[in-house]
């Protein structure tokens, strides 16, 4: 464009087109324009209202913020967001008509009247998340999908994970979908390496999940955990999770990530003791030998 009060980047324009927003398009312009983005004077020329404008804004604000090369602060947790009041709510419900749109489609997701705890909250996703409402829309859905059948997760559930969502600046429907499909692959990787363990037939608890989640990052398949697995039971008898995490680890940092490299390495080992005095059978010295291998 002529000037360079009209320069802008493609990546800026993809962020805008990514983001779906009519609204947030129409401030951005506004603001190329006039070089501010007031609430009132964009909300008069766009002809919108101010909690539309507010809301772009926000967004704005956000997405903005998203794009810097620095890594974004993480938000602080739900407990210390605005405390709104039931007149807040109720205001942007009758002039903001994505809002109050919003609630509807929430209460026909989860089956419920919302109370007002559960509009606070909702409310805190759209307001001080600024998270677009189809994606509010989206993550509604998919924690009601992944919640135990005939029990509805509680807005507190959602609000967490829409704090998630946030910290992984999850703006736009192509991320939400990213992410759900790499969640749905991740829980069936951590339910084939919990059969693996001999697990089966009950929920993991949340340390259970932690290891596993931690051995899938390591790089580790199903080969090298059934394999840790498989001497965690020869030398302590049963499944001790801090065993088996000491074997994978010591693994992951000398960069053993297969079977046929484990073997290779166990075979150079006993070559090299071959020919040594028998070190004396103390069982509690020999079990914590092998915690450092």
């Amino acid at each position: 464009m002529g000037s360079d009060r009209f320069t802008v980047s493609a990546d800026e324009l993809s962020r805008l087109v990514a983001a779906h927003d009519g609204d947030v398009a129409l401030l951005w312009l506004y603001r190329l324009l006039h070089g501010s983005d007031g609430t009132e004077e964009a909300a008069r020329a766009l002809c919108r209202t101010r909690a539309e404008m507010e809301a772009a804004r926000e967004k704005l604000r956000r997405m903005e913020k998203n794009s810097a090369p620095a890594p974004a602060e993480k938000l602080p947790p739900p407990d210390e967001t605005p405390e709104y009041t039931a007149k807040d709510i109720a205001v942007r419900s009758r002039e903001d008509p994505r809002f109050a749109s919003l609630v509807t489609e929430a209460q026909r997701a989860l089956g419920r009247i919302l109370s007002s705890s559960d509009l606070k909250k909702l409310f805190g996703l759209y307001d001080y998340l600024a998270l677009p409402p189809e994606v509010i829309m989206v993550l509604l859905n998919y924690c009601v999908s992944t919640a135990p059948a005939g029990s509805p997760p509680s807005m507190r559930l959602i609000e967490k994970e829409g704090y998630v969502w946030a910290n992984r600046e999850i703006l736009t429907l192509e991320q939400a979908e990213e992410y759900i499909e790499s969640s749905r692959r991740r829980k069936d990787q951590i339910s084939r390496a919990a059969q693996i363990l001999g697990i089966s037939g009950r929920p993991l608890v949340a340390t259970e999940t932690k290891y596993l989640s931690e051995w899938l990052d390591m790089g580790f398949g199903e080969e090298l955990l059934a394999l840790a697995y498989d001497r965690t039971l020869t030398n302590t008898g049963s499944l001790k999770w801090s065993y088996m995490n000491g074997i994978l680890k010591s693994w992951h940092e000398k960069g053993l990530h297969t079977e046929a490299e484990v073997r290779d390495r166990d075979t150079r080992k006993a070559k090299g003791r071959a020919g040594k005095p028998e070190a004396p059978r103390n069982m509690d010295k020999l079990l914590a030998a092998l915690e450092k291998i």
